[in-house]
C-alpha cells in the first residue's frame, strides 16, 4: 500500500486491524498521541485529504493513497503554520499532549465553524487549559510577552518548549525508538477479593513471541506503599509487586512479557488463574463495623486497625464545641457526600526500561516524582542508586496522579528477567480500573454562630475511602481535615476522621489533596449560618477568617512551621464581591421559568507539604556565556520549567533565552522530592534563586579580582560584568576563568521550610432549571492571592485549568461502583471531562501580595484553584433554588426530584 504523509510517499503494509494512530507513530510519526483507543478525546487527530479525523478509530489500509498530515508536517516547510503561531502567541496548550490533535482540528476550521466552536471542537479534549487560552488562539489574541536583561520575573513569557509543543516535537514518554523492545500486558483481577491459589502459565508461554509470565513467585516479597512521599513515616506498607491476595477488580494478577503487544495479550488471555473468592465489603461504613470482610491483615505495617479497616485517623479537640454550640443562636447540621473522580490525564500511566552497557536498569516513566521514584524501586529490589536511574520526558498532565508509582516496579521486574528492553502502557480503560481515583469521602459538619456574626463552634466527622490500598490515604485525611478550618476562627473546634479500606479500585493523590471534599462541606455550612442569623455570606466569612498574627488552628497546628508570609485573603474577598455585581460585558438569554443565583467560596492551602519537602538545583555558567540550569522539576502543565527560567534569569541579569533548562533525571544529581504538593514554584523555585544568586556572586567576585576592583564596585548588566569603567561580556569572563581553571556553577538547596499559606475565593451566578435540573453557569470568577506573580499569564491558566476541572468534577464527573465493586464507566464516553461547550470563561483577578518567604515573593498557584470550586458552585444552587443539595456531582437526574418536591409537576411543563 502506498500512504502519502506531510508530502513524503511511504510503501508499507498494516498489520491486520491496525489502527491509523499506530501505524503512523511506528513509523516515526510521533505528534500523533494516545490518549482513549476510542474516539473520545482527540488527541489522535491527523488530516485527511484536508479534514480532521481521529486516527485511533482509521483502519490503517483506508487510509491507502489519501493524502495525511500529521502535526508535523502541517507547516510544509520551515516556518510554522499559522495556526501554530498563534497557539505560541496565546500559549493555548499547558502539558500539551493534547495540543497537536488540538491544532490540526482548529487549522482545518472554516469560518462558519469558527463561529460555532462549541460543536466544531466537541472532538478535541483539554484537561489542562479551560480552553480559553484556545479560544483566544482562534481570536488571534496575542498574550506572550518579551523580556529583557533581568526583568523576566514578572512577565508572560513563553514556555521554553512551547516551539517544540506545538510542532509535535516535544518528546513525551513513549515518544521514542527502541531496538528489540518488548511488550508488557497485565493480567487483571475479575474479582474484588480472592486467594491466588496457582496460576498455570503452560498455554500462555506456548503462545507464539511470549518471552515470559512473571506472577507473585517471581516478584520480591517486600512491601511498599506506592504513593510517593519523601517520608513514609504515616504510610501502610501495603503492597507487593504482585501479590497472592487481590483486593479490587482490576487489580494486577501477572504480566506477560512479549515480542508484540498482540502476543502479551493473547498470553493474558491464555492463563489459568486458580481462585479462592473471599468475601468483599464496598461501602466504608459498612467495613468498619463488627464481622466486616478485613482488606489487609494485621501484621501488614502501619494499618492502625486492621480487623475494622481503619486505615488512619484524625481526632482533634480545640475549646468545648458542646460549650460552643450552647452559646450559639443558630446551629446548623448537615451530611455531604463527594464522589470519586479520574484524574483523566490524556497520557496514561506507562513507562519504558532498558539495561545500558554499564549494568544499570534505566527507567523512564510518565511520573511526576523520579527521585522518590528511584529511591523506591532501589530498596524494593535491592540495589544500589548507582544501578538504577529513572528520567522524565514530558509529561502529558498528572494532577497527583503520577505521584504513584504503578509501572515502574513492573518494568524493572521485566527488565531484570528478561534483560531485554520493555514497555507498559496503560490503555484508558487500565487507567480507571486499575490506577487511582480522588477519595471519596462522606463529611459530617456542625456549626454554631451567634446573631452578631461570630462563629461559636465547628465540628466535623470525616469517612474517607481509601480502596484497596493506602497510597495517600492517611496523608489526604490529615490535609483534608486542616487548611479547611484552620481559615476560619472559632474558639471550639472538633475534628474525628478516619480513611477507610474497601474493596475497590484504590484512591490516591488529586488535585487540592482532600480540601476540595470538606470545603464543599465547611463552605456550604457557612453560608446556611449567615442566612440563619440574617447576615449576607460575604460579611458572615469577612467576620470569621484568620488574619495576620491569628493562629491558624486545625488538626497538627501545635507543631507547624506554617507562617503568614503573604495576607491577601480579604483583597480575594474584596475582588470577587466587586466583580460579581457588575453585570458588565454579560450576554445571556433566560427564558422566565429558570432560577438564578449567586454563592461565593474561599479556601487556604499551605504551599508545602508538611515534614519537609526538598529540591536542589545547580546553575553553571558555560563557555559561550550562557547557562546550564539542571533541577529535578518535572514539566506537566504546572509551569514550573518557565518560572525557573524567570528566576534564574532575573537573578542573572540576562535574557531568559540564555537559560538552558535540563530537568527531570537523576542522572542530573542532587535531589528532587518532586512535582507535587504546591512546591513547584515555591521550593524548587526557592532553591534556583539560590543557586542562581551563589553564581552571580562567584562570577562578580572574581570579575573584581580580574579587573582589580572591589566587589561592590561590580554588577551584572544585561549579559555583561560591569566593574567600574570597565564592560565584559559572559563569555569573556568564562574565557578568563576557563584559562586559569575555574568553572562558575551555583547550587541551591531548599527544605520547604517554613512554610507559607495561598488563597482563593471562587464566585459563581447559576441559573437552574426547576423542571429539568439543568445547570448552567452565567459568570464564573476567581480571585487568588499567589503572593508575586511570575508570569501572568501561565498563572492565569492554571487557575482556569483549575476551575474547569473543578466544574467537571461539580456537575459531570463521577467514577461509578457497582454493588459487586466493579468500575461500571471506565472510557471517556460514559465519563463527562468537561468539553468546550460545558465550560465557562473565567475571569482571573490576582491579589497585589508578596511573600516573605516563597522566591522573589511567589508562592504557590497550581493545585488550589481547584479547591472552592464545587463549593461556590453549591451555594450559587443553593442561593437559586432554595435547596441545599449536599451530595456531588450535581447532575440534572440528582437535583430533579428535590425541584419537583418543591416547585411541582407544573415546572416540567413549561
Amino acid at each position: 500500500m502506498t500512504y502519502l504523509i506531510n508530502g513524503q510517499s511511504f510503501t508499507s503494509e498494516p498489520r491486520p486491524g491496525q489502527c491509523l494512530r499506530t501505524f503512523l507513530r511506528e513509523l516515526g510519526w510521533h505528534g500523533v498521541k494516545k490518549g482513549c483507543d476510542a474516539g473520545d478525546c482527540g488527541a489522535c487527530t491527523v488530516l485527511i485529504d484536508g479534514e480532521p479525523v481521529h486516527s485511533c478509530l482509521i483502519p490503517a489500509h483506508r487510509a491507502d493513497r489519501h493524502e495525511i498530515t500529521t502535526i508535523e508536517g502541517l507547516a510544509g516547510d520551515e516556518n510554522a503554520h499559522a495556526m501554530q503561531r498563534a497557539f505560541l502567541d496565546a500559549q493555548a496548550f499547558q502539558c500539551g499532549f493534547c495540543t497537536p490533535g488540538m491544532i490540526l482540528t482548529c487549522a482545518s476550521l472554516n469560518q462558519a465553524q469558527r463561529a460555532d466552536l462549541t460543536n466544531a471542537l466537541k472532538g478535541n479534549l483539554c484537561r489542562c487549559t479551560g480552553y480559553r487560552a484556545i479560544e483566544d488562539a482562534l481570536l488571534n489574541r496575542k498574550e506572550v510577552e518579551t523580556d529583557g536583561a533581568g526583568d523576566a520575573f514578572g512577565r508572560s513569557l513563553a514556555a521554553p518548549a512551547a516551539t517544540k509543543v506545538v510542532r509535535g516535537q516535544a518528546p513525551y514518554t513513549f515518544d521514542t525508538a527502541i531496538d528489540g523492545l518488548c511488550h508488557i500486558k497485565l493480567l487483571r483481577s475479575p474479582h474484588a477479593h480472592a486467594r491466588i491459589r496457582a496460576i498455570d502459565k503452560s498455554e500462555a508461554l506456548a503462545v507464539p513471541g511470549v518471552l515470559d509470565v512473571l506472577t507473585w513467585e517471581d516478584a520480591p516479597e517486600r512491601r511498599f506503599t506506592t504513593g510517593t512521599h519523601e517520608f513514609t513515616r504515616d504510610d501502610a506498607l501495603d503492597t507487593r509487586v504482585l501479590d497472592t491476595v487481590v483486593r479490587f477488580i482490576g487489580q494486577r494478577v501477572a504480566a506477560v512479557i512479549a515480542e508484540t503487544e498482540a502476543a502479551a495479550e493473547q498470553g493474558c488471555r491464555k492463563l489459568r488463574v486458580d481462585y479462592e473468592v473471599l468475601p468483599a465489603v464496598i461501602d466504608p461504613r459498612q467495613a468498619v463495623l463488627p464481622g466486616a470482610p478485613t482488606v489487609h491483615d494485621a501484621t501488614t505495617p502501619g494499618i492502625l486497625n486492621a480487623a475494622h479497616n481503619i486505615l488512619a485517623e484524625v481526632r482533634y479537640h480545640l475549646g468545648d464545641v458542646d460549650a460552643g454550640f450552647a452559646a450559639s443562636d443558630v446551629v446548623y447540621e448537615n451530611t455531604f457526600t463527594t464522589q470519586r473522580v479520574q484524574h483523566a490525564h490524556l497520557e496514561t500511566h506507562g513507562g519504558l526500561a532498558w539495561i545500558d552497557d554499564a549494568g544499570r536498569v534505566n527507567v523512564r516513566s510518565s511520573t511526576q516524582t523520579p527521585f522518590l521514584t528511584r529511591k523506591l524501586l532501589c530498596q524494593i529490589f535491592d540495589l544500589p542508586d548507582d544501578k538504577m536511574r529513572v528520567v522524565c520526558a514530558r509529561l502529558g498532565g498528572g494532577f497527583g496522579g503520577k505521584q504513584e508509582m504503578l509501572v515502574e516496579d513492573i518494568l524493572t521486574l521485566a527488565v531484570l528477567r528478561t534483560d531485554r528492553p520493555v514497555k507498559l502502557e496503560f490503555t484508558r480503560e487500565e487507567q480507571f480500573i486499575g490506577a487511582t481515583t480522588r477519595h471519596p469521602m462522606r463529611v459530617r459538619v456542625k456549626a454554631g454562630a451567634r446573631r452578631d456574626g461570630t462563629l461559636t463552634a465547628l465540628q466535623l466527622d470525616v469517612l474517607s475511602n481509601t480502596g484497596a490500598y493506602g497510597n495517600h490515604g492517611p496523608e489526604v485525611l490529615y490535609h483534608a481535615c486542616g487548611e479547611s478550618i484552620a481559615v476560619y476562627n472559632c474558639l471550639n473546634k472538633k475534628v474525628d476522621g478516619i480513611a477507610v479500606y474497601t474493596h475497590t479500585v484504590p484512591s490516591g493523590a488529586f488535585r487540592g489533596f482532600g480540601l476540595p471534599q470538606t470545603t464543599f462541606a465547611v463552605e456550604a455550612v457557612i453560608d446556611e449560618l449567615a442566612r440563619g442569623i440574617g447576615m449576607t455570606p460575604m460579611e458572615f466569612r469577612r467576620r470569621n477568617i484568620v488574619r495576620p498574627g491569628d493562629p491558624m488552628t486545625s488538626p497538627g497546628s501545635e507543631h507547624s512551621d506554617v507562617i503568614y508570609g503573604s495576607y491577601g485573603l480579604d483583597q480575594c474577598l474584596d475582588l470577587i464581591e466587586t466583580a460579581m455585581s457588575d453585570s458588565r460585558n454579560e450576554s445571556y438569554t433566560l427564558a422566565p421559568d429558570w432560577l438564578t443565583g449567586e454563592g461565593v467560596a474561599l479556601t487556604m492551602i499551605d504551599t508545602v507539604p508538611p515534614f519537609g519537602h526538598f529540591a536542589d538545583v545547580r546553575i553553571s555558567l558555560r563557555a559561550d556565556g550562557y547557562f546550564d540550569l539542571v533541577v529535578g522539576t518535572v514539566e506537566f502543565g504546572n509551569g514550573t520549567s518557565t518560572v525557573h527560567r524567570q528566576i534564574a534569569a532575573s537573578a542573572l541579569m540576562v535574557p531568559v533565552d540564555t537559560i538552558r533548562l535540563l530537568q527531570s533525571d537523576t542522572d542530573h544529581g542532587g535531589h528532587d522530592t518532586g512535582a507535587y504538593g504546591s512546591a513547584g514554584t515555591f521550593v524548587a523555585g526557592r532553591a534556583t534563586q539560590l543557586a542562581a544568586e551563589a553564581l552571580r556572586d562567584d562570577i562578580l567576585r572574581f570579575a573584581a579580582g580580574l579587573t582589580k576592583m572591589s566587589v561592590e564596585a561590580c554588577r551584572l548588566d544585561a549579559g555583561h560584568v560591569v566593574c567600574g569603567s570597565r564592560r565584559l561580556t559572559l563569555k569573556d569572563i568564562a574565557t578568563a576563568a576557563h584559562a586559569q581553571g575555574k568553572v562558575f556553577s551555583g547550587h541551591g538547596h531548599a527544605t520547604g521550610s517554613p512554610r507559607s499559606i495561598s488563597f482563593n475565593v471562587q464566585g459563581f451566578r447559576v441559573a437552574v432549571h426547576p423542571g429539568t435540573g439543568q445547570v448552567r453557569i452565567l459568570k464564573s470568577v476567581q480571585a487568588a492571592d499567589a503572593g508575586r506573580i511570575a508570569n501572568p499569564m501561565q498563572c492565569r491558566g492554571q487557575i482556569e485549568g483549575g476551575v474547569a476541572q473543578g466544574i467537571g468534577a461539580a456537575l459531570y464527573e463521577e467514577v461509578i461502583i457497582d454493588d459487586q465493586g466493579r468500575v461500571v464507566n471506565p472510557k471517556f464516553r460514559d465519563y463527562h471531562v468537561p468539553s468546550f461547550a460545558d465550560l465557562p470563561r473565567t475571569e482571573v483577578l490576582f491579589a497585589q501580595t508578596s511573600d516573605s518567604v516563597g522566591p522573589l515573593g511567589a508562592k504557590s498557584m497550581s493545585e488550589s484553584p481547584y479547591n472552592p470550586v464545587a463549593a461556590a458552585l453549591g451555594n450559587a444552587i443553593a442561593d437559586a433554588t432554595g435547596i441545599r443539595f449536599c451530595d456531588l456531582p450535581f447532575k440534572p437526574d440528582r437535583l430533579h426530584p428535590a425541584l419537583a418536591e418543591k416547585f411541582g409537576q407544573a415546572s416540567l411543563e413549561r
